[in-house]
């Protein structure tokens, strides 16, 4: 048994004191379900004698930290948590009062998948829950999944991988194909909470002692009172928070670069800040997501949501000085269009030598994903603050600044190429590389006589 293998009312208790359940949605059912399947109805009761639920999914409010929301918990021990025409009854139901009194949604899920004895009309239930999602998406609504032991199937494929932060429990089972259906070669390890984690479906393994105070942090971030009617059933998406993030102030040195070289030299040193320094800096508490939901994490992108200073909560995607890798791009723009639907500014901090150019890069859809940021940074539709706090090669590190609002430190330098590069392409030898520095106006100073940036930050005492 892992640590994720809970029942519903378990699972309830471990993240919340005050669960008010909502009624069964009253409506008539065929006996033995839609097939007509010999004993089914005999096999639910003898789940509702096991477990004392009467459906495989339990749903109701609840307040996590103080945060009122919707509160979905699956039964495993109820015909294996699996989805049905009641299953998806309950479902729709919760959806559909979280909009329309604007509330956040926590799947706390455990399901084997769809329920063999109502076939199709079972696994139609699916499309009843994205549809469901999508709509709680569109009306600037949060919604967190916690993933316990087991999340297999469709209840993986909708209510798991399609919020908006996901969490697991250690070594539960999380894979689309079940233990009873994956090929008999499949190496069980990849089935695991920790597996997808490190596939980028994942943003964290959470144990079920912090589950608490984890989603309580997520939802004070992701939530924030919306004006208006909150008995409407169309709730519009969330308005922009008023006003871009504030530019963080350099943690460095001060003083400007005297030459483009000597930028260059300042802005690879190993002494500067780098992006762990800023945020902690920044940020009162932060919370972080990652991966890219496309199979790939970068540990050079640092990605999430959190309170600064001033108590507004702010999401964030920082560069760590490395090269990015497409997973790294693809999580920011995931990043970016999260904070737009739900109107949270975004600050960015850029620091790279460029995205990486290797095979692998490339067979990872390196353009794609530098385009795909490139467009989320066009079309947010929340304020993008940007600062340069280290090296800004090329267009691997535009990819993330803000067009007009784009900042940078005294010990920083923003480029079209590296200037060795840009030497080998002039055909120069490697003695005029530093001569080349000079000629591309890279210093922070540079920058702004050129309007690439707007200033540059001032130094925090």
């Amino acid at each position: 048994m892992t640590e994720g293998r809970f029942s519903a009312r378990e699972a309830i208790a471990l993240v919340t004191d005050g669960f008010a359940e909502f009624p069964s949605p009253a409506r008539g059912y065929e006996s033995d379900g839609p097939l007509s399947w010999q004993g089914y109805d005999a096999s639910r009761a003898r789940a509702v004698a096991r477990t004392g639920e009467e459906e495989s999914v339990v749903c109701g409010t609840a307040a996590l930290g103080d945060t009122r929301a919707v509160l979905i918990a699956f039964e495993f021990g109820f015909l294996g948590g699996s989805l049905g025409e009641r299953t998806g009854d309950r479902l729709e139901a919760a959806y559909t009062h979280a909009r329309k009194h604007r509330l956040p949604v926590v799947s706390l899920v455990a399901t084997g998948g769809s329920r063999m004895q109502e076939g199709m009309v079972a696994l139609t239930q699916l499309q009843r829950v994205a549809r469901q999602s999508a709509l709680t998406r569109e009306a600037g609504l949060a919604q967190i999944a916690v993933l316990r032991d087991p999340t297999t199937g469709g209840g993986w494929a909708t209510l798991g991988a399609g919020a908006d932060v996901t969490l697991a429990l250690p070594g539960a089972q999380v894979g689309f194909a079940g233990s009873r259906v994956r090929p008999p070669d499949a190496d069980p390890a990849a089935y695991t909470a920790e597996a997808q984690l490190a596939a980028g479906a994942v943003d964290a393994v959470v144990r079920p002692e912090v589950l608490r105070g984890t989603l309580a942090l997520w939802l004070s971030l992701l939530t924030r009172p919306t004006p208006g009617d909150a008995s409407a059933t169309q709730p519009p998406p969330a308005e922009p928070s008023p006003g871009p993030a504030p530019v963080p102030p350099a943690l460095g040195t001060p003083v400007l670069p005297a030459t483009g070289w000597d930028a260059v030299q300042r802005a690879r040193s190993p002494e500067r800040p780098r992006a762990e320094d800023y945020l902690d800096a920044y940020f009162a508490r932060r919370a972080a997501i990652s991966g890219d939901r496309c199979g790939g994490t970068d540990d050079g992108m640092l990605c999430g949501f959190g309170f600064a200073r001033d108590g507004r909560p702010v999401a964030y995607a920082a560069q760590c000085g490395t090269a990015t890798r497409p997973a790294g791009y693809r999580t920011a723009a995931r990043l970016i269009r999260l904070a737009g639907r739900l109107g949270i500014p975004v600050l960015t901090l850029v620091d790279t030598p460029g995205a990486a150019n290797d095979a692998d890069a490339e067979r990872q859809g390196a353009g794609a994903a530098i385009a795909d940021l490139f467009a989320a940074v066009a079309t947010a539709r929340t304020p993008v603050t940007t600062l340069v706090i280290g090296e800004g090669g090329s267009g691997g590190a535009l990819a993330l600044a803000a067009p007009g609002n784009t900042w940078a430190t005294p010990d920083s330098y923003f480029s079209v190429i590296a200037p060795e590069l840009a030497a080998a392409i002039l055909k120069r030898t490697p003695a005029e590389v530093e001569a080349t520095a000079g000629q591309l106006h890279i210093r922070p100073q540079d920058l702004r006589d050129l309007g690439v940036i707007r200033g540059i930050t001032e130094h925090g005492n």
